[in-house]
C-alpha cells in the first residue's frame, strides 16, 4: 500500500501470539536452521531445507532437501550506486532509463493528445492511463516476440487530486459539501486497472500501441461478477445485485498476481475508505475499517446519476431489506479478481472479462502470488493483509494442476473458465508462525476447530456448518478465532520457481511493543473471540523482532509440499539505517533501506536468479539520505551462520546492492522484466515533481525538471546502453 493513503488504525485486537514476539524467542536460540539441536526440529518437518540456510560449517547453497545439485550463483555486476534526493530516476553506469505510459496516456482515438494543462473528464479519464501506478504483469502476444511486445496489466491505486485537478486549483468540496458529479466520475474513472499494448522500437525506446484492440480500463464503475462461494449468497444482495451475483468496480488496487493459465490477479487493498457506513454496522464492517463519517473521496455525497451511481458508497441501510439498498456493498469488495488480458468473455456476462475470485478470502488483499506450480498437485497462492498485525493466506485449490490448462499467449479461448477449475473451490488458510521456526496453515473452514475448541461456524455465529460463504466474509475474524501469527504489515510477496521458496515483506509496524507486554485492542480491552475486534498493539514475536518497527524486514519459507500445512521459516534481510542499534542484517550507507514493499523473483533459469526489492519508506533516518529505491540480491550466494539473526548480515553486504532511486516524494512499486531480461520496468507512484516534461509520454526518466511541474505517476524501463541483461 502506498504510505500517502495508509490507514494507520490497527483493527486486528486478537490475543494471537503476534509474529515478533516468535521471532524474539527464535533469535534468542539462534533459530532452528543452524545446526545441532535445532536439526531434530527439521527432522519433524521431514528434513527439507531452505537454499541458502547453513549449518554453519558449509557454505552449501544447494537445493531443497540437499538433493538439487549446487548451481553457481549470478554475480551482480553493476556498483551499488549512493542515495539521491532529486527529482530523478537515478540507475547505475551503463544503463539508461525510459518514462513510459504515464498517467493520461490515451489508450484509443477517441480522445485528443495528453498536455500538460489539460482538465481531465470522466469520459477522457475512462480512456486513458489511470493514477498512481502500482503493481503489473506481462502477457506474451507469442512466444518469439515476447520480449518485443506484450499486454501490460496495470494497477491504479489511488489519485493524487492535487495533480488531477490543477488546472482549476484543486477538487470541489474535497472535505465537505457535495462533489460535483463529473468530478467524482473522473476520480471513479482514474481508478482500477489499465491494459495496453506496448512494443520495443527500434530505436530502443518502449511505446505503446495506441487503439490496440487489447487496450482497455476496468476502473471504479465497471461492472464485475462475484465467482466463488459468496456468489449468490444473501451476505451480497444489494439493489444493484438482488441476486448477489455482481457488482461494480474494482478498487484501491494495489499489488498483483497472474496465474498460470494466462490471466491477471489485481488485488483490492484501502477499498474500505471509499465506503461510509453511519450505522447498523456489520462486525465485518468494523473489522475491516469501514468509516463512519465521510469517506475519503466523499463519492457518495454527488447529486445525479442512476442505478445508485453515487449512492452505493453510503452502506447505510435506507430501505427495508439489503435488496432495496446498499448495505451490503462493501462485501462486494476485498477480493482477488482475475482478469483475462487478452479480452476473451465467454465466461462472464459483461464485456469486462472479470472475476471477483471469492475464494481467496475477503480484507485489504496488497498481492496474490502463484507458488511452485507441479504437475498433478494442487495449484497455490499466497497473499497477505496489508495492515498493522494482521495476516499471511494461502489458497490451495481442490483440483490438480493439468499443464494442458497452461497459457497459450495470443490464442482467444476461455481462460476464465480455467481460472473457476482452480480458484472456486478449495481451502483457505492462515499462517501461524511458531518460535522454533516452524509453521502451521490453518484451515479457514466452516469445520475447523478455533483455538477454544468451537467449530469456526459457531465462533463467527454463523447459521450452520455449511456456511463458507460467511466464514469468507469474516476472513480476518476467522483468521483471529484459529490463532494466526499478526504480522508488520504484510506486504508483496514472491516466489522462486525452482525451489518453491516463498518471500514476503512485511513493511513495517508502529503499533509493536517489546516481549513481555500485554497486546491491545480496538474495543478497549476484549480479545479475538468477539466478532469485529483486532490488535490495537501487538508484543513482539518471531517474525517481527523489533518493537515500534519502522525498518521492516523481508521473511522467507519453504514447504514440502506446497499443498502441505507445515513449513519452516527465516528472516531473510531486515531493513534498517546505518546506524540503528537494531540493525541486524549490518546494512551500509550503500544499502541501508527501511519499509521493503515491492518484490520479485527474477528467475534467470537452471535454479538462480536474483530478488528484487523496493521500498515505499517514512522512516526519517533513511528518508534524510534517500528517496525510495530498488535493491537487488541473488539469493543463492548468501547463507545463514551460526547466530545470524537473518540470512544476510554484516558478512554480506557486497551481496545486497542499490540499483535505483526514484523522483522526491514518490513511492518505487511493480516490477518485471522481459523474458530475455533486457528490459527492466518499474513503477514511479505519486512522484512530487516528475516526469521532467509533464507534456510528453516518452521522455528521460533521469532528467529532473527546471521549475514546478504536474506530476504524473509512470512506468519507467531500465535497460543497459549495450542492450545486454539487466543487473549481470
Amino acid at each position: 500500500m502506498s504510505k500517502e493513503i495508509e490507514d494507520h488504525r490497527v483493527l486486528n485486537q486478537s490475543v494471537n501470539e503476534p509474529f515478533s514476539s516468535v521471532l524474539s524467542r527464535r533469535i534468542s536460540r539462534r533459530g532452528i536452521m543452524q545446526g545441532g539441536a535445532g536439526l531434530a526440529a527439521m527432522g519433524l518437518l521431514g528434513g527439507f531445507g531452505l537454499a541458502g540456510c547453513s549449518s554453519g560449517d558449509s557454505n552449501d547453497n544447494g537445493g531443497v532437501g540437499g538433493g538439487s545439485p549446487e548451481v553457481t550463483p549470478l554475480a551482480l555486476a553493476f556498483a551499488s550506486i549512493r542515495g539521491s534526493r532529486t527529482d530523478a530516476v537515478v540507475v547505475p553506469e551503463g544503463y539508461v532509463a525510459q518514462v513510459l505510459i504515464p498517467w493520461g496516456t490515451p489508450l484509443d482515438n477517441s480522445v485528443g493528445a495528453w498536455s500538460a494543462d489539460r482538465r481531465v473528464t470522466p469520459e477522457y479519464q475512462a480512456a486513458s492511463v489511470g493514477m498512481n501506478h502500482d503493481g503489473m504483469h506481462n502477457f506474451a502476444l507469442s512466444e518469439e516476440s515476447a520480449s518485443r511486445e506484450f499486454i501490460m496489466a496495470l494497477n491504479n491505486e489511488y489519485i493524487d487530486q492535487s495533480a488531477l485537478w490543477a488546472p482549476q486549483g484543486g477538487p470541489t468540496n474535497a472535505k465537505e459539501g457535495a462533489r460535483p458529479a463529473d468530478e467524482a466520475r473522473t476520480e471513479i474513472n482514474a481508478h482500477g486497472v489499465t491494459l495496453v499494448k506496448l512494443a520495443l522500437g527500434s530505436d530502443g525506446q518502449w511505446r505503446e500501441e495506441r487503439g490496440s484492440r487489447y487496450n482497455r480500463r476496468l476502473t471504479s464503475a465497471t461492472p464485475i461478477e462475484l465467482a466463488g462461494p459468496v456468489r449468490g449468497s444473501d451476505y451480497v444482495v444489494t439493489a444493484y445485485s438482488t441476486n448477489g451475483t455482481r457488482t461494480r468496480g474494482t478498487n484501491n488496487n494495489c499489488a498483483n498476481g497472474f496465474t498460470p493459465w494466462g490471466t491477471y490477479l489485481t488485488c483490492e487493498e484501502n477499498w474500505p475508505n471509499v465506503f461510509t457506513k453511519a450505522s447498523d454496522r456489520y462486525p465485518d464492517d468494523d473489522r475491516l475499517g469501514v468509516p463512519t463519517g465521510r469517506s475519503r473521496y466523499g463519492w457518495e455525497t454527488a447529486q445525479g446519476g442512476s442505478n445508485g451511481e453515487f449512492a452505493r458508497f453510503d452502506a447505510t441501510p435506507s430501505a427495508a431489506s439489503a435488496s432495496g439498498d446498499y448495505r451490503n456493498e462493501p462485501r462486494t469488495f476485498g477480493y482477488v479478481v482475475e482478469i483475462d488480458p487478452y479480452g476473451n468473455t465467454a465466461s462472464v456476462s459483461t464485456e469486462t472479462a472479470a472475476l471477483k475470485r471469492t475464494h481467496i478470502g475477503r480484507f485489504r488483499h496488497e498481492g496474490c502470488w502463484p507458488g511452485k506450480v507441479i504437475e498433478g498437485e494442487p495449484v497455490v497462492f499466497y497473499t497477505g493483509h496489508d495492515s498493522r498485525n494482521e495476516y499471511i493466506y494461502k489458497f490451495v485449490s481442490k483440483a490438480k494442476w493439468d499443464p494442458q490448462d497452461a497459457n497459450r499467449p495470443g490464442q482467444d479461448y476461455d481462460r476464465l473458465a480455467i481460472g473457476a477449475k482452480y480458484l472456486d473451490e478449495g481451502t483457505l488458510y492462515v499462517a501461524r508462525f511458531n518460535a522454533d521456526g516452524s509453521g502451521d496453515w490453518l484451515p479457514l473452514t466452516p469445520d475447523a476447530t478455533t483455538r477454544d475448541g468451537r467449530p469456526l461456524w459457531q465462533a463467527l455465529n454463523l447459521a450452520n456448518e455449511r456456511d463458507l460463504a460467511g466464514v469468507l466474509i469474516n476472513t480476518c475474524d476467522a483468521a483471529d478465532f484459529m490463532g494466526a501469527t499478526p504480522m508488520d504489515r504484510p506486504e508483496w510477496g514472491t516466489v522462486d520457481p525452482s525451489s518453491g521458496e516463498v518471500y514476503m515483506t512485511l513493511t513495517n509496524n508502529s503499533k509493536r511493543t517489546a516481549e513481555g507486554t500485554a497486546a491491545t485492542y480496538t474495543n478497549g480491552g476484549s480479545d479475538v473471540d468477539e466478532l469485529g475486534v483486532g490488535y490495537a498493539t501487538a508484543p513482539v514475536n518471531g517474525p517481527n523482532p523489533r518493537p515500534d518497527n519502522e525498518g521492516g524486514q523481508v521473511i522467507r519459507w519453504l514447504e514440502p509440499s506446497p499443498a502441505g500445512t507445515r513449513f519452516e521459516w527465516e528472516v531473510f534481510v531486515f531493513g534498517a539505517a546505518e546506524s540503528d542499534a537494531d540493525n541486524y542484517s549490518g546494512l551500509t550507507e550503500l544499502n541501508q533501506f527501511a519499509s521493503p514493499d515491492g518484490l520479485w523473483y527474477d528467475d534467470r533459469g537452471d535454479g538462480r536468479g536474483i530478488l528484487w526489492i523496493e521500498t515505499d519508506n517514512g522512516y526519517d533516518k533513511v528518508t534524510d539520505y534517500t528517496n525510495d529505491q530498488v535493491l537487488a540480491v541473488v539469493p543463492a550466494s548468501v547463507s545463514r551462520g551460526p547466530g545470524d539473526k537473518a540470512v544476510i548480515d554484516a558478512a554480506d553486504q557486497a551481496q545486497l546492492k542499490r540499483f535505483a532511486v526514484g523522483p522526491n516524494g514518490c513511492e518505487v512499486t511493480g516490477i518485471f522484466a522481459t523474458p530475455d531480461k533486457t528490459s527492466l520496468f518499474i513503477n514511479i507512484q505519486h512522484p512530487g515533481n516528475w516526469p521532467a516534461d509533464p507534456g510528453a509520454n516518452v521522455q528521460d526518466a533521469t532528467v529532473a525538471p527546471s521549475g514546478e511541474i504536474r506530476p504524473r505517476a509512470s512506468t519507467v524501463v531500465i535497460r543497459k546502453r549495450d542492450g545486454g541483461e539487466v543487473g549481470v
